[in-house]
């Protein structure tokens, strides 16, 4: 009898110790969030107390102060939704890991911000709208938060949904409903904002054109191949070698601007050396990997596995050369205000306020980045490394297009383009292949169109949610910084 009592005692002693488990994982499911937004406003306290030490002797600090913490909230939020569009497609891929990612994605967009950042933007995005407008300094400074204001907000509630969008647009947006709200519509250069709306269709249509042509390319040439394994040790360093181009003319047209100025020409013969430098070096290395491997293609996987995370880390270092300077743009132009008492269409980027953007991004990334990247990398349409080299080519090609025909291009856009334009290339390869099979032979079972709907490879609700986010971006943005305006003008008034 002692015995089954002992017994009993420790049965419930048991259970109870499982409930309070369960409990506690409870308790840490519901209590993380909570820590990644602690982390965030401690960054984000930290930057307005930077803000505070730099401009301390200025009797005007607390508007730079209050502008970089909001600069600060935009550089958050530029990490936990843009960032996603890079690491992505090599996470879905698994060549990738989450950590592996965001770590790589860490360094190389706080390099690229540092480094190549941009030292002179725009600070009206892009010549959105005129400063001289402006009937004072004080107006352009409410302007330029109450953009800086909304264009965070709404990449914060995009992230929340779900929604990959360009923070370059938000910007635009926030920037041009601050300046109607302002100056009025003449102020707002309309030929750029129509130009700007047909990147909407030019960005995504481009990008995705160029992933499917490529991954058509290595279907052909190198899948369907007999001999996969000679195929790929012919095709994969050529490959490898026009996505160095691709990134060395990009990074010399684009990321070297700070140093030296760069024709396109340049930059394409700058691309076309490192592209040769990199097919005699990687064809020996791809000679050498090859060996040993099934001739399957499963066994290609490898191949393209390395070259990903390359390609992954120059999208990261591009991005954060280039995209960073516009998310700061209007923290930067009202820190010119304060600092000189005017306004500008063009001003220098401060040190301190790069700094902002490169480590936003990074805690952005750490801290709410990892719901894009697997929302991109494997919930829009499954990807391996082919594929998803496909994506980093498309990205890298696409913008030197676009530099060279002059269209203002994002790199959101293209990217998510790619990964929709791999998708729709392969149910289109996978229908043409089931009309040639029911064609040849009339005896096989047809399969009903409610059955090939469910078999789709682009998940359509991801794709309609997307669109329409990017479709209602500017107006979007630039309807709450017009709200944000007058509030500010009012309280302030």
């Amino acid at each position: 009898m002692a015995k089954e009592k002992i017994g009993s005692q420790w049965k419930t002693l048991d259970k109870d110790l499982n409930r309070i488990s369960q409990v506690e994982y409870a308790a840490q499911y519901v209590a993380r969030p909570l820590v990644g937004m602690g982390v965030a406003l401690a960054f984000i306290v930290v930057a307005a107390l930077g803000a505070a030490v730099f401009f301390g002797q200025n009797p005007t600090s607390l508007i730079v102060v209050t502008a970089a913490a909001f600069g600060a909230y935009m550089a958050l939020n530029i990490g936990a939704n843009d960032v996603a569009n890079n690491m992505g497609p090599a996470v879905g891929a698994n060549a990738l890991t989450m950590t592996g990612a965001i770590i790589i994605a860490v360094i190389f967009e706080s390099a690229g911000a540092l480094l190549a950042g941009g030292d002179v933007v725009s600070t009206i995005s892009k010549g959105i709208i005129d400063p001289s407008g402006f009937a004072q300094p004080r107006t352009f400074i409410w302007a330029m938060m109450a953009a800086l204001i909304s264009s965070a907000l709404w990449v914060n509630l995009a992230t929340w949904i779900g929604a990959p969008v360009s923070t370059t647009h938000s910007v635009v947006g926030g920037v041009m409903g601050a300046g109607i709200a302002a100056a009025g519509f003449a102020a707002v250069n309309w030929p750029t904002m129509g130009t700007i709306a047909a990147s909407w269709i030019i960005s995504p249509v481009l990008g995705g054109a160029i992933a499917a042509l490529f991954l058509a390319f290595i279907k052909h040439q190198i899948i369907y191949q007999d001999d996969k394994i000679a195929a790929a040790k012919r095709w994969v360093p050529v490959l490898i070698a026009i996505m160095a181009g691709a990134f060395g003319a990009y990074l010399a047209l684009k990321g070297l601007k700070r140093i030296i100025k760069i024709d396109l020409g340049t930059a394409l013969l700058i691309g076309a050396a490192v592209a040769a430098i990199f097919y005699v070096v990687s064809a020996p290395l791809i000679a050498r990997q090859a060996q040993g491997l099934e001739n399957r293609t499963k066994s290609l996987k490898t191949l393209f596995g390395l070259p990903l995370i390359f390609s992954a880390a120059l999208l990261s270092f591009a991005h954060g050369a280039n995209d960073v300077a516009n998310a700061v743009g209007p923290l930067a132009a009202i820190v010119h205000v304060e600092s000189f008492g005017d306004f500008a269409a063009k001003v220098s980027i401060p040190t301190w306020v790069m700094v902002i953007g490169a480590f936003g991004i990074s805690f952005g990334l750490v801290l709410f980045g990892p719901k894009l990247i697997r929302m991109v990398g494997s919930q829009i349409t499954k990807l391996n490394p082919m594929r998803a080299y496909c994506v980093a080519l498309s990205a890298a090609i696409t913008v030197i297009i676009a530099s060279w025909l002059g269209l203002p291009v994002s790199s959101t856009h293209i990217a998510v383009g790619g990964v929709f334009g791999v998708g729709f290339y392969r149910e289109f390869h996978m229908e043409r292949r089931l009309r040639r099979t029911s064609a040849a032979r009339p005896q096989v079972k047809r399969i009903a169109p409610e059955e090939r709907r469910r078999r789709k490879l682009v998940r359509r609700s991801h794709f309609m949610t997307i669109v329409a986010a990017w479709v209602i971006t500017v107006p979007a943005a630039a309807l709450m910084s017009a709200v944000i305006f007058y509030l500010l003008n009012t309280i302030v008034a």
